[in-house]
């Protein structure tokens, strides 16, 4: 199961031109700055804007070509926006039966399941004005579940929320990633929510994809480095391993090793995610001993690249499968002899965990 979108849009002075393979499943993020077309990709997507020249394919089924135009109103998708939009005069449970006339036959997900999801059963007799923003915009979201949609497209639905509201809402999304088989287009330009939330990243500028593909991967290209807020790094999936109750530390592990973070009143066996950004990684021959960094780890030059500043350097890295990299000044790169395929080991300084 794949989406295929290629679209080609032309505005007076922006043109929209995208050529995706997208996954069929989980979190696509839709990645840029303000003007980089990724809203307009979504409602090109959803048949909101209809592209002079445009073919979408959602799971083998045709929705346009340059032959067939399926209406927005046909498309089985489910849209959140930044506002919730609801019906002042309904309850949540009114707006909620609204977005199920959509449904016909094609039930795929219960109306229940959406509500348990969201957390919302205590406010289905509430009108939207009796709301807080957080719960407003988790009804939203739940409306566009009721409608049982084959995608699900979301346009920077934290935005409009303020930092608590964010992380109020934010694991309410994570159950959706992990409980619903339904592919997700995020429009974002967060970098917390895009490293916490997305298997697929689509980096987006001036209309055009610069880079798509698995998350880990694409983060760790050095050809085109991406940036998500202050810098450059990887984020890894990783699994609560061990705990150090006596420093308050959990060990968390991914093919090719393990990192030490700050416990969080983790579980063994829970599934985290883990960024390592490139300022945080050093290099060395050998392993070290005397030191105060916890992590190391044997890896594996497999690329190096220039960065916009003539003295630094990034390093690829491969950890036992695992991509990192490292800045470094062309100095300590020379001095190292550091080349393709030259082992080294790879000490980081920080682990954030982020999910």
């Amino acid at each position: 199961m794949t989406i295929e979108a290629r679209f080609r849009l032309d505005w007076p002075g922006f043109s929209l031109d995208v050529d995706l393979q997208l996954p069929g499943r989980g979190i696509t993020a839709l990645f840029g700055h303000s003007g980089s077309g990724k809203t307009t990709l979504l409602r090109a997507i959803a048949g909101l804007e209809r592209a002079r020249q445009g073919r979408l394919v959602v799971a083998g089924t045709v929705w346009q070509d340059t032959s067939h135009w399926l209406p927005t109103h046909k498309r089985p998708i489910g849209y959140v926006f930044q506002e919730a939009s609801l019906f002042a005069h309904l309850t949540v449970m009114g707006n909620l039966r609204y977005g199920m006339k959509r449904n016909g036959a094609a039930q795929r997900i219960s109306l229940e399941h959406a509500i348990e999801l969201l957390g919302i059963g205590h406010l289905l007799d509430r009108k939207p004005d009796r709301l807080s923003g957080g719960e407003r915009q988790r009804v939203g979201i739940a409306r566009a579940l009721a409608v049982s949609p084959r995608l699900l497209l979301m346009d920077e639905p934290l935005a409009a929320l303020d930092l608590e509201r964010r992380q109020e809402i934010l694991p309410y999304l994570e159950r959706l990633h992990g409980e619903l088989d339904i592919p997700v287009l995020y429009v974002s330009h967060s970098p917390d929510e895009v490293a916490r939330l997305a298997d697929h990243l689509v980096v987006m500028e001036g209309g055009r994809a610069l880079a798509s593909g698995p998350l880990a991967e694409t983060l760790a290209r050095i050809d085109l480095p991406i940036r998500l807020g202050e810098d450059v790094g990887v984020v890894l999936e990783a699994v609560v391993a061990e705990l150090d109750r006596a420093w308050h530390l959990s060990r968390v592990d991914f093919p090719g090793g393990g990192l030490w973070v700050r416990d969080r009143g983790l579980t063994v066996g829970e599934r985290v995610r883990v960024r390592v950004l490139a300022r945080d990684v050093s290099i060395a021959l050998e392993r070290l001993s005397d030191t105060s960094i916890v992590n190391t780890l044997p890896a594996t030059v497999t690329a190096i690249g220039d960065e916009p500043h003539p003295a630094l350097c990034l390093v690829r890295l491969d950890a036992g499968g695992t991509p990192l990299l490292a800045r470094l000044t062309h100095r300590s790169a020379s001095a190292l002899k550091l080349a393709m395929g030259r082992r080294v080991w790879a000490q980081i300084k920080a682990v954030a965990l982020i999910a």
